[in-house]
């Protein structure tokens, strides 16, 4: 399945264990920010423990994506870029609730998400800043649905965008099996839980 969205717009779609979702930016300057959901409606995607227990600020290949439970939630396993960013939220909210709500979600819902596409730098000075020009035409990142999730897609610029978005391809296919070489142990343990 692949669907195309073009900038500003939302969408919202049920994704099955082991299926991969690629999400590829159509234009320059493409910004997808992304909500992920345990489709049992317990598990949310929780930025501070993903960070926190591998080491890192950056959404980059090879990270496992964590619920709020410790639960895989799903993994990146390939990008064109090293970066995407997960520090500095999303705007406009009322695209992201529109499809919450077609699941029975609301407000209370919106949670820490993904910018794909976008980098947020960190200065010696712990100061953040948008890095113009990172993501052209053709970039993509593939994710591995670690459980059955919802996955949600808004194509609004980034908060601090002084540029148009571009549009986002998103596509549904079969996922490679995953390799755990090098994880950290927290990572081993999130997908332990789900299989």
């Amino acid at each position: 399945m692949k669907h195309e969205l073009p900038a500003d717009a939302a969408w919202s779609v049920p994704v099955r264990a082991g299926r991969a979702i690629t999400l590829t930016a159509l234009a320059d300057n493409a910004n997808a920010s992304v909500l992920i959901v345990g489709a049992d409606r317990l598990d949310r995607l929780n930025i501070p423990d993903t960070l926190k227990s591998q080491m890192t600020a950056r959404i980059h290949v090879g990270l496992v994506l964590m619920s709020d439970r410790g639960l895989a939630l799903a993994t990146v396993t390939e990008s064109t870029l090293d970066w995407h960013d997960c520090l500095t939220g999303f705007l406009p909210s009322h695209l992201l609730l529109l499809e919450l709500a077609k699941h029975g979600l609301g407000a209370a819902d919106l949670h820490g998400g993904i910018n794909f596409f976008t980098k947020v730098a960190v200065s010696s000075a712990a100061a953040l800043s948008l890095v113009p020009g990172h993501a052209t035409a053709g970039d993509s990142v593939t994710l591995r649905a670690d459980q059955d999730l919802l996955v949600f897609v808004s194509t609004s610029a980034h908060p601090w965008a002084t540029t148009p978005a571009g549009g986002v391809a998103v596509q549904i296919g079969t996922a490679e099996p995953g390799d755990p070489e090098g994880l950290r142990p927290e990572a081993l343990r999130a997908l332990e839980l789900v299989r």
